[in-house]
């Protein structure tokens, strides 16, 4: 981000090559809504280009480019009373096996996996969300969600036993 805020665009192109795939995944899956997502995905990328000339080294990349994430998320959730919606045609990771069966099974573990991820509370799935897509530390979820390390160790922490159960219930 340093080079990139010196002017190098190829700078640019290797942080969004990086780390495009993971932080599409946390707005999708935190939005539930595939067109909702992409465009608050390039908002957020939006957001990374204008703050350019302010960028300062405080924390890990992944950490601010996350409190950025965060932050239009909050806006998002407040705008629409922190209703979700419903995931509509999300394709399941298909399982390496062609067989119906695998298959089958594979997806309806995915369904079940999507189902108790959408039904955690919007602060657990975030710190769940940014572990496992974002792959940060809890210091660094704390970091980017404006909260101490202790709540975000306890939102992960819920996230991961929720998770569990829903998964260990099917």
């Amino acid at each position: 981000m340093l080079a990139y805020r010196q002017g190098d665009a190829g700078a640019f192109e290797t942080l969004y090559a990086r780390h495009k795939g993971p932080l599409y995944r946390f707005v999708l899956r935190s939005v539930r809504e595939r067109g909702l997502a992409e465009e608050l995905y390039q908002e957020i990328w939006m957001r990374v280009i204008e703050a350019r000339g302010r960028y300062t080294v405080q924390a890990k990349f992944t950490t601010w480019l996350y409190t950025i994430a965060h932050n239009r998320m909050t806006d998002h959730w407040r705008k629409r009373g922190l209703q979700l919606v419903e995931l509509d045609g999300v394709d399941p990771a298909a399982p390496a096996a062609y067989e119906p069966a695998p298959r089958a099974e594979a997806r309806q573990g995915a369904e079940r996996l999507l189902a108790a991820l959408a039904a955690l509370p919007a602060a657990q799935r975030e710190a769940f969300l940014m572990h496992e897509e974002g792959g940060m530390s809890v210091a660094e979820i704390a970091a980017a969600s404006g909260v101490g390390e202790e709540a975000a160790k306890s939102r992960l922490r819920y996230a991961l036993a929720k998770l569990r159960e829903a998964l260990a219930d099917g």
